[in-house]
C-alpha cells in the first residue's frame, strides 16, 4: 500500500526520457571484487517521506526494521551459466573452430535454452556448438536453431543424465559486464546469497549478498517475519535501454513463483496493515506483479512470468520498504528506485553516494529506503 506520507507527485505526467536518470560515476567506484566479509557493507538511509538520508553500514540493518514487518527474500539460485563451445558446422561433428562465449539467459522447453552468444556474427541457424570439458571430452553439443538480434539464439542440447551437473563442472560464474575480470572461485560462493536456493538464475538478486546467517538471526530476534520468493534473473537486467523515452520501456521476461507460505505471509501483513519490505528490485518485481494478478484480492500462490516495467508514477500495491544496491546510470532498476523514493531524491543520494565513494552496483554497497 502507498505511503499516504509519500509525495510523489513531482515525477507524474512527466514525459521522462532515459537520460532524465543519468549521473556521474567515476569507474572507480564499480566494485570489481566483493568484500572480504559479507556484511560489511556500507549502507545508504533514506527516509521514503522526507528524502532526507545518512551515511551508516549494513550491521545496522536489523536496527532500522520493526517487530512485525515482513522481509521478503528472493531465494533463486545462480547458476554458472557463462560457457565456452567451438562452432561445427555438420552433424557429424567436423573438428571444431572458433571459440564462442555463450551465456544461457532461460530455459526455453526440454533441452532448449535462450543464449547470448559472442562473437555472434558467424553463428548460423544448422551450426552446432560443442562445450568441452576441462579435460578436453565433449561436456555438452547444442544446434542452433533460431538466431535473434544482439547476439541473441536459440540452442537445443544434446540430452545428458543431468545437464545442471555438467554446468557445474564446466560453467562459470556469469559476472556482470561491468566487472572486468575473469570469474574466480571464490565468486561461486560470493555471487550467491546465502539464502539461495531454487537454482535458475544467471545474475544475482544482488541486494541479499549482503546477508549472513548472522544477520537473519538478529531479524529474527527482533521479531521480523521473513518470506522467500522465487525470481530468476535474466541477463536482460544488464542489458542497455534502446530507446529514448521511458514510455516505451518494454523489460525483459523473468520467471517467478509465490509459494503458499509466501502467499500467506502477504496476506496476513497486508490484513494487520504491517509494513513489508522487499530484498531486492527482483522482490519488488515480483511482489508488485503477483499483486496485479490478484486484481485487488488476496495473493494466490502461482507460478507465472512477468514483464512488469516499474518507472515513476507507479503504484506499489504492497512493498513499504526497500533493500537494494546502486543501480547504473539510465537503466530500468533505477527507474525503480526512482518511482519509490522519487526521481530527484534519489539522484540526489545518488550523488552523494558518489561524493562519500560508497562502491557501486552488484559487489558494491547498499542503500534502504524506508
Amino acid at each position: 500500500m502507498t505511503d499516504p506520507r509519500v509525495d510523489l507527485r513531482a515525477d507524474l505526467g512527466v514525459d521522462l526520457g532515459v537520460k532524465d536518470f543519468d549521473f556521474d560515476l567515476p569507474e572507480e567506484l564499480i566494485a570489481q571484487q566483493p568484500l572480504a566479509e559479507r556484511g560489511a557493507s556500507r549502507m545508504l538511509v533514506m527516509d521514503r517521506a522526507t528524502g532526507a538520508f545518512r551515511d551508516a553500514h549494513f550491521s545496522e540493518f536489523p536496527s532500522l526494521l520493526r517487530a512485525g514487518d515482513l522481509l521478503v527474500l528472493n531465494d533463486s539460485r545462480v547458476i554458472p551459466a557463462r560457457l565456452f563451445a567451438r562452432r561445427t558446422l555438420r552433424r557429424e561433428r567436423e573438428k571444431p573452430t572458433g571459440r564462442i562465449e555463450v551465456l544461457l539467459t532461460e530455459p526455453a522447453g526440454k533441452n532448449k535454452w535462450r543464449a547470448l552468444v559472442r562473437p555472434g556474427r558467424k553463428v548460423a541457424i544448422g551450426e552446432w556448438l560443442v562445450f568441452p570439458a576441462p579435460g578436453g571430452e565433449i561436456a555438452l553439443e547444442a544446434e542452433v536453431l533460431e538466431r535473434g538480434e544482439y547476439g541473441a539464439r536459440l540452442l537445443r542440447f544434446a540430452p545428458v543424465d543431468d545437464f545442471f551437473a555438467v554446468l557445474e563442472r564446466i560453467g562459470h560464474v556469469p559476472l556482470p559486464p561491468y566487472i572486468h575480470r575473469p570469474d574466480a572461485e571464490g565468486d561461486r560462493e560470493r555471487y550467491q546469497t546465502v539464502f539461495a536456493r531454487e537454482r535458475g538464475s544467471v545474475a544475482a538478486p544482488t541486494a541479499g549478498l549482503h546477508f549472513t546467517p548472522e544477520t537473519l538471526e538478529a531479524l529474527a530476534a527482533r521479531g521480523v517475519e521473513l518470506a522467500r520468493i522465487t525470481l530468476h534473473v535474466g541477463l536482460g537486467t544488464f542489458a542497455p535501454l534502446r530507446v529514448e523515452r521511458v514510455k516505451d520501456v518494454r523489460l525483459h521476461r523473468e520467471h517467478y513463483t509465490v509459494s503458499a507460505l509466501a502467499a500467506d505471509a502477504l496476506n496476513r501483513a497486508v490484513r494487520e496493515g504491517r509494513r513489508i519490505v522487499a530484498v531486492g528490485t527482483t522482490v519488488v518485481r515480483t511482489l508488485e506483479a503477483a499483486a496485479r494478478e490478484a486484481g485487488g484480492g488476496e495473493v494466490t500462490p502461482h507460478s507465472g512470468v512477468t514483464e512488469i516495467f516499474v518507472s515513476p508514477g507507479f503504484e506499489f500495491r504492497l512493498v513499504g520498504g526497500l533493500l537494494t544496491n546502486f543501480h547504473l546510470p539510465e537503466s530500468s532498476l533505477l527507474m525503480l528506485v526512482s518511482a519509490f523514493a522519487g526521481r530527484e531524491r534519489v539522484l540526489e543520494a545518488y550523488r552523494h553516494a558518489v561524493e562519500a565513494r560508497y562502491r557501486f552496483f552488484s559487489y558494491g554497497d547498499c542503500m534502504f529506503i524506508g
